[in-house]
């Protein structure tokens, strides 16, 4: 059913224009919602340090994590010292209402994605629904945080922010329509909204709306437990499968795993696709018991813990496979000039010279 959804959400074709009324409900929910904050009838919570919103127009991956680990590099170099906070999806029942994550925390209590994000950027990640609360949080316990990033968010208007990336795929918006006719959370506008820089995770702008493409690729690769352990992936180890005669499989438990597919080949892997539903649990291996090596994203490889995938000698072996994302200089400066400057100019210590 997902994957029809996905493909209906492309055109408008009989599935979406039976879904089609039900998206009217939607739209009329979300544009009274966007009225009564325009009318400062409800208004945005204040928060003492400026918001960065990472966040996506359209349903399913779009590139908001790589995104969200990229502005975070950035901020760090400006001289911020930022902390992520997310809605945390996918969290169990039992999950407390906010949390920390840590880099041990149990992947059902904090989601795949917030997981990933505090293994990637080392800075504090705090989860919970109410993002505003989550953000006071966070400030309350790391005071010297002085910028927050928020992965997703983006129709919580409940959450200040001094800026917003907004995020698209190849698919751009789809057919247009809201769910579930359409990819759409809320309507596309002639023009980006205010304070907004947007982001093509794609070879293209995929939307009238301008923006930046960034650059992204896989030339590296990592085996599990070194993955776990901050190892740095390395071009020899995908050259190395790139030339292996052992059975071969890629497996990726995203709304896009095509997208995954397409870059392992374009780096020169021959290996049979695996796809798995978006945020897929892994309770059991997927995968045939023959199978020698596996490739995995980074979001699945939070889910394959070390004490049960990493034994020594285990088959199939598992590589993780970091995704290389790049935005250029144009994206950066946009970003910068809706921001203010950060309280503290890290200075970077020079090369001596003679």
């Amino acid at each position: 059913m997902q994957q029809a959804l996905q493909r209906a959400w492309l055109v408008r074709g009989p599935l979406a224009i039976a879904l089609w009324p039900l998206s009217l409900v939607l739209r009329g929910l979300v544009g009274l919602r966007q009225w009564l904050y325009a009318r400062r009838i409800l208004k945005p919570q204040t928060l003492p340090v400026p918001v960065v919103v990472v966040g996506n127009l359209i349903a399913g991956g779009a590139g908001k994590t790589p995104t969200v680990l990229a502005v975070v590099r950035w901020l760090q170099d400006e001289g911020w010292t930022p902390a992520i906070i997310s809605r945390g999806y996918g969290r169990a029942p039992t999950a407390p209402p906010l949390l920390e994550v840590q880099p041990d925390s149990a992947v059902n209590l904090t989601g795949d994605e917030p997981l990933l994000l505090r293994l990637r950027s080392g800075v504090p990640v705090f989860v919970g629904a109410d993002r505003v609360a989550v953000a006071r949080n966070a400030l309350t316990a790391h005071p010297e945080v002085d910028i927050l990033v928020a992965d997703d968010g983006l129709q919580h208007l409940k959450l200040p922010r001094a800026a917003q990336v907004i995020v698209f795929d190849e698919r751009g918006a789809g057919n247009g329509w809201l769910l579930p006719a359409g990819p759409l959370r809320e309507p596309r506008t002639e023009q980006p909204p205010a304070r907004t820089v947007v982001l093509y995770n794609a070879p293209r702008a995929s939307t009238p709306w301008p923006g930046h493409v960034a650059r992204r690729q896989i030339g590296t690769l990592v085996d599990l437990a070194g993955w776990w352990a901050g190892e740095p992936a390395t071009s020899a180890a995908l050259q190395s499968l790139a030339h292996t005669h052992e059975p071969l499989m890629a497996a990726a438990g995203l709304a896009h795993p095509q997208r995954f597919f397409d870059m392992l080949s374009a780096a020169g892997l021959r290996f049979a696709p695996l796809s798995l539903p978006d945020h897929h649990d892994y309770a059991t291996p997927p995968w045939p018991e023959h199978t020698a090596h596996v490739i995995v994203t980074e979001k699945d490889a939070v889910k394959l813990g070390p004490q049960r995938w990493c034994q020594a000698g285990a088959r199939p072996q598992i590589w993780v496979a970091p995704l290389d994302f790049h935005c250029d200089a144009g994206f950066h400066a946009a970003l910068r000039a809706l921001l203010p400057s950060p309280p503290t100019i890290r200075i970077h210590d020079a090369n001596p010279t003679a």
